[in-house]
């Protein structure tokens, strides 16, 4: 088998792969506008497969190469997870319980949020999970550029540059399914899809060669049970100190490697799925170890004695004309090197953009928002998340590759993933400790977190490029200022101990001890006791903000303008996502409109869903930069403290009831206030229509006692007619409208249901339009008008409500260059049209009023109309089962429109019926 051969079958797999994660996205979009959910995406069988990136190309090769050098050794790699899956119900399920419920988008987001939403700690956590993930990855692009050498034969080959290329085909393929979106729960369908099939895929193929070794090469189980016996060696014996470590490593590994974080707590939708993973993980795990030492004892009979070890599963079949099982060999040995490189870049991107991109442009942005008073213009800050996730994405790549390079690969692939282990070991005393022990501080855990990773950077991370490299060989042999003491691999004068136990016990045990020590020195912070019982009592009450006295913000963030709130979400969900969001508030406190009031329970619930997007410490600092960093006061931490569940129970009770007469003493005062501006517009409603109606009727009267004059001349009798005739259809207008209403509000109005296209539609009434103010020069765009939408309703009433938003556009956008932007979206069975103009907007204070008779936010002469139009507007669209309403936060003036694409009886009898106060 050739390379020629090899390179279009690579190629044609990732297409396969592309396929299969295009058609897994397309799907769950498609579910999801419906309101569906992807249960088969999302299904036990599915998250089980997914943890299987755990075995990457260090179990797929490695683990044959590790049997062959050290015996039963490797069975540590799988031991560990096993141990820890099966007692999922200890450690496991809470990090996902906690997981959901603070919205985390990565290991460092969660230890972040425990310890106060303190960014630091989530940069701490993100350059050491960077630091130790580059070795992994530099072992995944070195595997395949070995399993590639292998069928070279006497074809030239360079394996840097091939490894370049694969680096840079994984970059593209992680940035196009890792980074499509931005939402509230950070799932990537199509990239989890993919990692499932993958899984499958290496699991077979090493199947298939371990059974042709076991009935192809042998003859049956006990022959090779015989020759297992036979190759026995020294460097087999079991060293029960080196398998208790490497045993505890591998199972703190499956918790805190962020590519498994990823997989078990951010991606999954359901922690009853841990329950079939506890056993279903382990026995993929089985399956995988089972033909990994009848491979070794059959490469090390039937291969050369310089053969690389780590290649046996695929030398072995490719030496013996198995050319099928070899490429099946070498899929699987791809897949389990690309499945990890996708998730691990994946986590690393979303820790990079959330804990120090945006952080740093939240800052930079911070000062201006001062200066200009607006607190929400943060920028476009979706933009700006996804673009710091796909350049952060093509950095750790290129960091994977620069260590591939610069250490010259190493023989040993199974060395360079315990690298990676020893080194996020280091997040198991923060982590451990911050879902058990409420006195855990920030301060402990940052400076445990900083001493372990010096410790696992100068004993083993430095040393693994060479002496000579980035340490000098005269620091290895002498150590620094010829301190032996200080050696990297003899560090306190312990001498003769494995390299790898050295680093770990030394790391870890300082890194707990100074954790332990400084958490008790100090003294947490109060958002910090919040985080710490919403942690630690995570199985005892099921959402965070049913834990008494564990709100983040004070009952005087009532007062928070919750427009900037909108405006801050659009730019982090988009505009769509945040106005739901929104309203589904909004309906729960049980009032009308888009914006809710801003209580402390949405505050925090509306942190937690940023929190989804952007993780927690940079949600935490978005909200503050909004409301102005006013946090709990001790007082309100009170109920944390509180030595009784009794005294607990009362004082939520008495919280509760405080809020919720504050929230209708509010509720009262914004009604009262309404009536008073009722009141005030009943009166003027009266006067208007006076006048409206005296104004026509006096030039009527007077002109004609003009024209009762015998002396008038004919030319002015003509004019004086004119103007009698233009006055009379502006009283019958004015009268047809105010007839036309009250025929609307009492339901009785014969609706003419006609079929009709949205956009030949909107384009009729953007005609009729463009008579008011015709010299204004007003640009149009229009969004998701590209297919046919098919109407069946009251077409000439939709056009009306249409055009009466579009000349009001005309009349009183005040943009130097006005644009109107038309958007139209339709989701089960129900069209939402939004028309949005560049211009000031509505001020708040008449936001409630626009839709009300005679509502006018200028004079009479300027508006040229009696002020019924939008208050008919909101008449016909309920007749036609729908709603019309004003959205603010847009950058300009932005009205609604929602009605069903087929306007049916049942549908519009519910549209007129009084719903419940």
């Amino acid at each position: 088998m050739t390379l020629n051969i090899l390179i279009p079958a690579a190629v044609g797999y990732v297409v396969f792969l592309f396929v299969i994660a295009s058609m897994a996205e397309r799907r769950a979009e498609h579910l999801r506008r419906d309101g569906r959910s992807p249960r088969l995406l999302r299904s036990p069988l599915v998250y089980t497969l997914s943890l299987s990136v755990y075995c990457t190309a260090w179990t797929f090769y490695g683990a044959v190469g590790y049997a062959a050098r050290s015996g039963l050794e490797f069975i540590t790699i799988y031991l560990g997870p096993t141990l820890v899956f099966i007692g999922w119900w200890w450690l496991l399920r809470k990090l996902v319980r906690i997981g959901k419920a603070q919205r985390v988008t990565s290991i460092a987001d969660l230890i972040s949020a425990r310890y106060g939403k303190s960014n630091a700690i989530g940069v701490i956590v993100t350059l050491l999970a960077v630091a130790a993930t580059t070795p992994y990855i530099a072992l995944q692009l070195q595997s395949i550029a070995l399993s590639f050498g292998a069928f070279a034969d006497d074809e030239v080959l360079a394996p840097r540059q091939l490894a370049m290329w694969v680096a840079a085909g994984l970059a593209v393929f992680t940035i196009l399914f890792g980074t499509r979106n931005l939402d509230s729960n950070e799932q990537h369908h199509g990239v989890v899809t993919a990692i499932a099939v993958e899984a499958v895929v290496k699991l077979v193929a090493l199947l298939a060669v371990g059974i042709w070794v076991v009935w192809g090469l042998g003859d049956g189980l006990g022959d090779v049970m015989v020759r297992i016996a036979e190759a026995d060696r020294l460097a087999w014996n079991v060293q029960p100190a080196r398998w208790m470590g490497l045993t505890f490593l591998a199972g703190v590994a499956v918790i805190t490697l962020p590519r498994m974080f990823q997989v078990m707590v951010v991606e999954t939708t359901d922690e009853r799925h841990l329950s079939t993973a506890s056993w279903a993980f382990p026995l993929y795990l089985m399956a995988m170890s089972l033909f990994v030492l009848p491979i070794a004892v059959a490469g090390m009979q039937y291969l050369p004695a310089d053969a690389n070890p780590d290649l046996y599963v695929l030398t072995l079949p490719h030496a013996l004309g198995q050319n099928g099982l070899a490429m099946l060999a070498f899929l699987g040995g791809f897949s389990a090197a690309t499945s990890m490189v996708i998730i691990a870049a994946i986590a690393l991107a979303t820790m990079v953009s959330n804990h120090i991109v945006v952080p740093i442009w939240l800052a930079q942005r911070r000062q201006a928002a001062e200066a200009s008073g607006d607190a929400s213009n943060v920028g476009d800050m979706r933009g700006l998340v996804l673009n710091a996730r796909r350049l952060s994405i093509g950095l750790i790549l290129g960091l994977g590759y620069l260590y591939f390079a610069v250490s010259g690969g190493s023989r040993a692939l199974a060395s360079i993933g315990l690298i990676a282990f020893v080194g996020m070991a280091q997040l198991l005393p923060p982590l451990v400790g911050g879902l058990y022990w409420r006195g855990a501080s920030r301060y402990g855990a940052s400076a445990g977190l900083v001493v372990g990773a010096l410790i696992w950077l100068y004993t083993l991370f430095l040393p693994s490029f060479g002496a000579g490299v980035l340490l000098s060989a005269e620091l290895m042999e002498y150590g620094p200022f010829g301190i032996t003491w200080l050696r990297p691999h003899a560090l306190f004068g312990v001498v003769g101990v494995d390299p790898l136990l050295h680093t770990m016990f030394f790391s870890i045990s300082l890194n707990t001890l100074i954790f332990t020590v400084i958490s008790l020195l100090s003294f947490p912070s109060p958002v910090e006791r919040v985080q710490s019982a919403q942690f630690i009592f995570a199985f005892d009450l099921a959402r965070a903000e049913d834990i008494p006295g564990t709100r983040r913000w004070s009952q005087d963030m009532a007062e928070t303008d919750a427009e900037d709130l909108l405006a801050m979400s659009q730019r982090i969900f988009g505009s769509d996502e945040a106005q739901q969001l929104f309203e589904a508030e909004t309906r729960k406190q049980g009032k009308a409109g888009i914006l809710p009031d801003p209580t402390p329970e949405f505050l925090d619930f509306l942190e937690r869903e940023l929190a989804g997007s952007v993780g927690a410490a940079t949600a935490h600092a978005m909200m503050s930069q909004i409301i102005g960093g006013r946090l709990m006061s001790v007082d309100d931490l009170m109920a944390v403290a509180s030595e009784t569940a009794q005294i607990m129970e009362h004082s939520a009770q008495l919280e509760a009831k405080s809020e919720e007469l504050a929230r209708t003493a509010r509720q009262l005062r914004e009604a009262n206030e309404m009536l008073q501006k009722l009141s005030v517009q009943k009166d003027s409603f009266l006067s208007q229509i006076s006048h409206e109606l005296r104004t026509p009727m006096t030039s009527i009267r007077a002109f004609s006692e003009i024209l009762m004059d015998d002396e008038i001349m004919p030319e002015e009798t003509s004019r004086y007619a004119r103007i009698i005739q233009d006055e009379s259809i502006r009283l019958t207008r004015l009268l047809d409208d105010l007839l036309d209403l009250s025929v609307l509000e009492n339901g009785q109005v014969n609706l003419d249901i006609q079929a009709g296209d949205l956009g030949a539609l909107i384009e009729r009434a953007l005609m009729s339009s463009n008579s008011v103010r015709p010299e204004r020069s007003f640009s149009v765009q229009r969004h998701g008008l590209d297919a046919p939408i098919a109407l069946s309703t009251d077409i000439g009433r939709l056009t009306q409500v249409f055009i009466n938003i579009l000349s009001n556009a005309r009349k009183y956008c005040d943009a130097p260059e006005p644009v109107m932007r038309i958007s139209v979206r339709q989701r089960r069975g129900r069209v939402t049209v939004d028309f949005i103009d560049n211009g000031s907007g509505i001020p708040k204070k008449s936001q409630a009023l626009i839709f009300e008779k005679f509502a006018r936010l200028t004079d009479t002469h300027q508006a040229g109309g009696a002020g019924l139009g939008l208050a008919i507007c909101r008449e016909i669209m309920n007749n036609l089962g729908g709603d019309i309403s004003y959205v603010p936060g847009q950058g300009g003036a932005a009205f609604r429109v929602v009605f069903p694409a087929r306007l049916t009886p049942i549908a519009r009898a519910e549209s007129l019926t009084p719903s419940d106060p």
